[in-house]
């Protein structure tokens, strides 16, 4: 019976009146609800504490795999703002189809999104019309973002748009520095061929020159075939890689395999789609600069 009531008094916030008590905190702050991690740094960075932030990603768990409970339902159906990536999560894909919230940024109306590399479709089965949706690996494209959360933000909070301004003007310093940082730590290097668990950095390969070749496709479930395997295992060999990048939040039981056959080391690249729980200290930008570094280090850049 209990159990019963808590579902009725969560889905109050899916109908009628109840939406407009549930876009705010019960402080007073205006409830904003991003996808997944990157836009919660982006939105947490900009909006400070004048906004109650919540991610619908927790540690640990891959955006791609996203099921929501009925609170963070009406969460997503009541709160002021919804921060999110169509096409990432197909879950909440549909709550906000059905439930249409009254301002909602898709970050693809402001960073369209691009299919997978060429020879993507062959090796992994994946349909090339599919976009690619790890463009924050690009740090200028997640600069774009956090223009268009402080615009949203700004017609939630009217009279703080000055200190939204402010704080995004920082976190795009950050992303200056950071852009600036890539481009001259790998400027130089030994190889510019990364193998990589599943195909979540080609736009990081895009801005800064680097040949992409995932063992999985823009899934990290996705199951590679045994002749892709063979060939990267004869591109490991002949193209002198040192290491085959597996991640955090998914297995790296095939990425440990691949190494093994060629001989070579693992090191992990963070795709940085969530975090984990046991680096409370981590944010998109320290995960970005040490994938740089682990970038550095494998591919004899200097």
């Amino acid at each position: 019976m209990l159990k019963r009531v808590a579902v009725l008094v969560a889905a109050c916030c899916l109908v009628g009146t109840a939406l407009t008590a549930c876009s705010a905190n019960s402080d007073g702050r205006p409830q904003v609800v991003v996808g997944f991690y990157p836009l919660e740094f982006v939105t947490r960075a900009i909006a400070g504490n004048l906004v109650d932030v919540t991610d619908l990603t927790s540690p640990g768990v891959e955006p791609h795999d996203l099921e929501l409970t009925v609170r963070q339902t009406a969460l997503v159906s009541g709160a002021a703002l919804i921060v999110y990536e169509k096409g990432l999560a197909p879950a909440l894909d549909q709550v906000v189809q059905n439930n249409r919230p009254k301002r909602v940024l898709d970050t693809v109306d402001v960073v369209p999104l691009r299919p997978p590399a060429a020879g993507e479709e062959a090796a992994n089965g994946e349909s090339m019309d599919e976009g690619d949706p790890h463009f924050w690996q690009d740090p200028t494209l997640l600069a774009k973002v956090a223009d268009a959360v402080t615009t949203q933000l700004t017609t939630v909070l009217p009279d703080e748009a000055a200190t939204f301004r402010s704080n995004n003007e920082r976190l795009q310093n950050q992303f200056a520095a950071l852009d600036k940082d890539y481009r001259a730590g790998l400027r130089t290097c030994r190889t510019r061929t990364l193998v990589v668990s599943h195909d979540a950095f080609e736009y990081l390969g895009r801005r800064y020159d680097l040949k992409i070749e995932p063992i999985a496709g823009l899934s990290p479930d996705a199951e590679p075939s045994a002749r892709h395997i063979a060939q990267l295992s004869d591109l490991v060999k002949t193209d002198h890689i040192t290491t085959v990048f597996s991640e955090r939040l998914a297995s790296p039981k095939i990425a440990q395999a691949l190494a093994a056959n060629a001989g070579v080391r693992t090191a992990v690249l963070d795709p940085i789609e969530g975090l984990d729980s046991s680096d409370s200290e981590a944010n998109y930008l320290t995960l970005m600069r040490g994938n740089l570094r682990d970038i550095r280090e494998a591919n004899g850049c200097r």
